[in-house]
C-alpha cells in the first residue's frame, strides 16, 4: 500500500490572534481575551492569546475562572473578521494543493493530503509544511501549528499533542510512533474524538490511557458501544483508513432528519431530553413510512457567540425503527464529542433508510420482547393519530425544559 502523507494545520489561538493583528499587537506578548463583555464575568472566553495560555489560562473558560492576579483586557468577538481571515488562509492552502486534497475541518483547522505533491515539489512532507506555515505567517501574520501523519488521525493527534511544543510548530507521527507516543496519551480526553463523558465511560471499564484502550478487548468495546467501540479501538491503535475524498462525497441515500433551534442555552441533561423528544418524532415518521435506519447522525451547534459544534454519524449493525436503539446511538455520539459548552441547535438524522421487511433477531433478544415493543409503538402511534400528538406524553415532557408539547401544537394537534 502506498504510504500517505497528511497535514493537519491549526491557526494558533485564532480569534485572539486576529484581534491582536488588527491592533498591531503581538499575540505572544499581549494579554487579550475574546468574550462577550455584555455577559459579565460569566461569559465564556472564545479565545485567549498564546501569552495567556502560557500562564495556564484555557481557551474556553469563564471569565470569573481567570485568576485575579492575571491582568488582561477583553474584546468582543467579530465573526465576520474571522471568516475573512479563514478564507485568506484557505486560499494559501489552495496555492499548494488542489481542492480535492483539502478538507476544511473548522474555521481554523484544515487537513491536506500532500502525498502526490512530494514528487511535484521535490520536497519532503516536513519541508512542504514549513513552506505553508511560513506563507501563512508572511501573508496574514497568523501563526499556525502542523501535525504530519501517515493517516488523518495521526496527523491530527500529532498536531494536538506535540506541534505546539516544537520550535518550528511542526510535529510528525508515523506508525512507528504508535506505542511510544500515541499510547502515552492520558487523560483520554486529550485524544481527538474522546470527550469528557466518553472518558468517564471508558474509565468505568478500567481504561485510563490510550494504551489501555488499545489493549482492551475490542469485542467487549463493541458490545458496549457498538461500531463506535471498534472505531475507538482502531484509533487507539493508530488505524484510520479515511481519505479526504470521503468527506466530499455527495450522499444521495434517502434520509429523514429533525432540527431544533433552542430558545436558551442547553447543557447535557436538558439537551438529552430534547434529543429524546426529537427521536420520538423521527420514530413515528419511520414507522409511518414502514422504514428502518442503519445510520444515525447527531449535530450539535453551540451558542452563536462560540460559532462551533459538531456533526458525526455512526452505523448500526442492524437496521431499526425503534426509538430506544436510535437514542442509544445518539447518546453515544453525544457522550463522545460533547464539550460541555452551551447548546443552541440540535439535529438528529436517520439515513441509509430501507423498507422494513420483518423482524431481525440477534442472539441477545427474544422474539416476544421485540414483538411486544413493536406492538407498544404501534398502539401509541394509533392513539396519537386519532386523538392528537399530545394525547400521550412521557413524564419528562412535563419538565420546564421540554419543548415537545409546544412543537406538537405548532405542527398541528392531530396527525397530518
Amino acid at each position: 500500500m502506498k504510504e500517505r502523507h497528511f497535514l493537519c494545520i491549526d491557526l494558533k489561538s485564532f480569534f485572539a490572534s486576529c484581534e491582536c493583528i488588527e491592533r498591531n499587537l503581538d499575540p505572544f506578548t499581549t494579554p487579550l481575551v475574546v468574550a462577550n463583555k455584555n455577559q459579565g464575568q460569566g461569559a465564556i472566553t472564545l479565545a485567549v492569546t498564546p501569552y495567556l495560555k502560557q500562564q495556564g489560562i484555557k481557551g474556553r473558560t469563564r471569565l470569573y475562572e481567570i485568576p485575579k492576579n492575571i491582568k488582561y483586557f477583553i474584546v468582543n468577538p467579530r465573526m465576520k473578521l474571522y471568516i475573512e481571515k479563514s478564507r485568506d488562509v484557505v486560499d494559501i492552502y489552495l496555492d499548494f494543493v488542489a481542492l480535492e486534497d483539502l478538507h476544511i475541518y473548522s474555521i481554523d483547522e484544515c487537513f491536506l493530503d500532500i502525498t502526490d505533491y512530494l514528487h511535484l515539489y521535490k520536497k519532503s512532507d516536513e519541508e512542504i509544511a514549513q513552506d505553508i506555515l511560513k506563507t501563512i505567517k508572511k501573508k496574514t501574520g497568523l501563526t499556525a501549528t502542523c501535525g504530519i501523519g501517515s493517516n488523518m488521525l495521526m496527523a491530527k493527534v500529532a498536531m494536538d499533542i506535540d506541534a505546539k511544543h516544537e520550535k518550528n510548530c511542526i510535529a510528525k507521527w508515523t506508525y512507528d510512533d504508535i506505542k511510544t507516543k500515541l499510547w502515552n496519551i492520558s487523560p483520554l480526553s486529550k485524544m481527538w474524538g474522546i470527550g469528557p463523558n466518553m472518558e468517564k465511560k471508558l474509565n468505568d471499564l478500567g481504561i485510563y490511557s490510550i494504551k489501555d484502550l488499545a489493549l482492551f478487548d475490542k469485542n467487549k468495546l463493541k458490545d458496549k458501544f457498538g461500531i463506535m467501540g471498534l472505531e475507538l479501538w482502531n484509533h487507539a491503535n493508530g488505524i484510520d483508513t479515511s481519505r479526504i475524498a470521503d468527506f466530499k462525497k455527495i450522499k444521495k441515500e434517502k434520509s429523514i432528519s429533525h432540527s431544533q433551534v433552542l430558545f436558551k442555552d442547553y447543557y447535557e441533561e436538558n439537551a438529552k431530553l430534547i434529543i429524546t423528544e426529537m427521536i420520538e418524532t423521527l420514530g413515528i415518521r419511520l414507522r409511518e413510512k414502514n422504514c428502518e435506519t442503519s445510520c444515525i447522525g447527531l449535530g450539535i451547534q453551540y451558542s452563536k457567540i462560540i460559532n462551533d459544534g459538531f456533526y458525526h454519524t455512526t452505523k448500526l449493525e442492524v437496521a431499526t425503527d425503534d426509538e430506544n436503539n436510535i437514542k442509544k446511538a445518539c447518546f453515544l455520539l453525544f457522550d463522545r464529542f460533547y464539550d460541555n459548552l452551551p447548546i443552541r441547535k440540535i439535529t438528529v438524522c436517520c439515513s441509509n433508510l430501507s423498507k422494513k421487511l420483518g423482524v431481525q433477531l440477534n442472539l441477545f433478544q427474544e422474539y416476544q420482547d421485540i414483538q411486544k415493543n413493536e406492538n407498544i409503538n404501534k398502539t401509541i402511534d394509533e392513539v396519537k393519530m386519532k386523538f392528537g400528538k399530545n394525547s400521550i406524553l412521557k413524564a419528562s415532557s412535563l419538565l420546564n425544559d421540554s419543548t415537545i408539547k409546544e412543537r406538537n401544537k405548532k405542527i398541528g394537534g392531530h396527525h397530518e
